[in-house]
């Protein structure tokens, strides 16, 4: 009988996601909320082998359920599981570090920004963002990074 599953399995493999879900259908009696085809795959090939070897005892189904009522579920994973790097920093990784003294010349005036890890100063002046200077310099809005011509996102994501 072992070998039989695992032909089956090997055979799910092979299949496209909307093959999957109608085995899931088949399987479950209901259509699967997901089309991701790699869940898909593992939820079908565990059926059938609950199917074929035997499923959980009474006993392990309520336990989990008792596990299940108790836990305090989270819907979405907490922000540093995610990004790591980035949630133990709020500075965005595009700016040059603190100290830097950023030069631009903007219609024949002289513009100097010195970073600091938290904000900006133009002109004995605190500013929050760059895009706050390059608004007070030119009178109308501005993105900072274009601004004083730093990396965008966009430029990041060529860079790599």
């Amino acid at each position: 009988m072992r070998t039989s599953i695992e032909t089956q399995i090997n055979q799910l493999r092979k299949l496209p996601a909307r093959a999957l879900r109608a085995r899931y259908r088949e399987l479950f009696g209901e259509d699967s909320r997901s089309g991701n085809r790699q869940f898909l795959f593992r939820r079908v090939a565990w059926r059938l082998q609950a199917r074929a070897e035997g499923d959980l005892s009474e006993r392990a189904r309520k336990r989990a359920a008792e596990i299940a009522n108790d836990a305090d579920l989270r819907v979405q994973p907490p922000k540093k599981f995610l990004r790591p790097a980035a949630a133990a920093s709020s500075r965005d990784p595009r700016l040059p570090p603190a100290g830097t003294l950023l030069r631009r010349t903007f219609r024949g005036r002289a513009v100097e920004v010195k970073v600091f890890d938290c904000n900006f100063e133009y002109e004995g002046r605190s500013y929050h963002s760059l895009s706050a200077i390059a608004s007070e310099v030119s009178g109308t809005r501005w993105n900072g990074f274009a601004f004083f011509q730093l990396p965008t996102v966009e430029g990041m994501k060529h860079e790599r």
